[in-house]
């Protein structure tokens, strides 16, 4: 079974669809009920598959504690963790950020993937199995213009793949950090709060769409048990950089 944060939209709802294509069940969490509703609907109509939906905020503590008390059985049979659950908010310079904006980047990207992970890495470790698949970004190594906060995030979760990597060396635990470009998705949307300048981003761009990223994450799972994909990095051919981007009239 397949547990995926953030699965409502996005990547997060592209791996859900790819993984059920493959006939893989899954345990999809989101804040958004009423899209985990349809996703399930669709995907248990479309595949001979089990999706198991719950409301979860993977900031709070206590909520993750408590789902995971709810969901023993289903976190049982977990094989792979996609820690998608994300977000950016804002684009001020470091001067000007707002510290309640730190914090929800934070709690979200960093902390949130730690909660969850706690949740199944010990039941992988004692099964000596299992695969744990970090969303990054390539904000985390080439950092731009009023992303302080959000690369810093990313940094961070690039930094707790490596390490746990390392710690869970001989375990048979696999892990991989998807550090994807410019995807078009809702995060501009939330970014901004405006969704005439999310769709400004993305003019004249044939960007990544979820399920490039997707496709990338099934790679890495699908790979033999000896072989573990520690990195991607997968940009649009139209961008090249972070900020260089190629647009098209």
């Amino acid at each position: 079974m397949i547990l995926i944060t953030g699965a409502s939209s996005g990547i997060g709802e592209a791996c859900a669809e790819v993984f059920a294509e493959a006939g893989k069940d899954l345990l999809l969490v989101a804040r958004r009920v009423q899209r985990l509703e349809k996703i399930k609907a669709r995907l248990q109509s479309a595949h001979s598959v089990k999706v198991h939906i719950a409301v979860l905020d993977v900031s709070d503590a206590e909520a993750v504690e408590k789902f995971g008390h709810a969901n023993q059985s289903l976190l049982d049979q977990i094989t792979v963790l996609v820690n998608n659950a994300g977000l950016a908010i804002g684009l001020d310079a470091i001067q000007d950020g707002k510290p309640e904006d730190w914090d929800v980047m934070w709690n979200t990207n960093v902390k949130g993937l730690l909660y969850v992970t706690h949740l199944v890495l010990p039941k992988m470790v004692k099964k000596k199995s299992g695969h744990i698949v970090n969303m990054g970004s390539i904000a985390s190594r080439w950092t731009y213009p009023k992303g302080n906060v959000y690369s810093a995030t990313k940094r961070a979760v690039s930094a707790l793949n490596e390490s746990m990597r390392l710690d869970l060396n001989g375990t048979g635990v696999r892990v991989t950090e998807i550090a994807p470009g410019m995807v078009k998705t809702e995060f501009s949307d939330v970014r901004f709060g405006d969704k005439e300048k999310a769709k400004a981003v993305y003019h004249g761009v044939d960007a990544l769409a979820p399920r490039d990223v997707a496709e990338a994450v099934a790679f890495a799972v699908s790979r033999p048990a000896h072989v573990n994909i520690q990195e991607l990095v997968i940009y649009p051919t139209d961008q090249a950089a972070p900020g260089v981007v190629t647009r098209r009239s």
